[in-house]
């Protein structure tokens, strides 16, 4: 059960760094005057962003006897 939550939790990991990147884009997206950006997409982002990392921040704290 340890292998299957190390494995869940590098694939939080990698959503989280897919979420950051596509965050930084549109940031960078909006510092050049793209007006269409503004769609909520930032906010949406951000949403999912901050509930990826708190599913990590709770796995993380769990107890290792807890995951078997």
């Amino acid at each position: 059960m340890e292998a299957e939550m190390n494995v869940y939790l590098k694939r939080l990991y990698a959503k989280r760094a897919e979420l950051e990147a596509k965050l930084e884009l549109h940031d960078a997206r909006y510092c050049f005057g793209e007006e269409e950006v503004d769609d909520g997409t930032d906010s949406d982002l951000r949403q999912r962003l901050s509930e990826v990392s708190d599913e990590i921040a709770a796995l993380e704290n769990r107890p290792a006897s807890r995951w078997r």
